[in-house]
């Protein structure tokens, strides 16, 4: 049943692509991963950060970032100030800095309410892949290729496959919230 194993792939990316996404979510400490969204015109190609310079974490509320090519240095620095991080970079003339004050309690409970926005849009997407994964095997048993038994029991470990996601999803959520709302 070649469907379970799609089905599976993608409920994996949509992990995946949730802790991606709380990852970008700072929490009062410098984390490497807050610059993964953050794109640099470089030579006319939109080019991640990170593929343009070294950033390093000196200290754990500082982020050093060492552009490869000292003359990108003014356009990774516009980039960083244009983009939702919040956050003034300092450049120095060799390096960026990025100094991460810490969470205020107000901040704190805007990134849990951002954290629970991105995991009910993850819900709502291993929802639609078990509609999806569903039709599927229904389709099969209309083509014969299925009988009411294994479309039963596919229903069955369909269920089971977005329950453990829908499950992992809120074990990653409750993590993010601790770790935003630690003082």
């Amino acid at each position: 049943m070649s469907q379970f194993a799609n089905f599976e792939v993608k409920i994996a990316k949509t992990l995946e692509s949730l802790k991606g996404e709380l990852a970008t979510l700072r929490a009062g400490r410098a984390n490497a991963a807050v610059l993964d969204r953050i794109q640099v015109d470089y030579y006319g190609t939109m080019t991640p950060v990170q593929q343009m310079a070294q950033v390093s974490v000196p200290e754990p509320q500082s982020l050093v970032i060492s552009p490869y090519d000292a003359t990108t240095l003014k356009s990774i620095e516009q980039a960083i100030a244009a983009s939702d991080l919040g956050i003034n970079p300092q450049n120095d003339g060799k390096v960026i800095r990025l100094n991460f004050p810490s969470l205020t309690e107000e901040r704190r409970k805007d990134l849990t309410k951002q954290v629970g926005k991105y995991t009910e849009d993850s819900k709502v997407a291993i929802r639609n892949l078990r509609r999806d994964a569903v039709e599927a095997a229904k389709k099969e048993k209309k083509d014969g290729d299925m009988t009411e038994d294994d479309l039963k029991n596919a229903e069955k470990e369909i269920q089971n496959i977005t329950d453990k996601a829908i499950k992992k999803i809120d074990e990653i959520r409750i993590d993010k919230e601790k770790e935003l709302l630690k003082v």
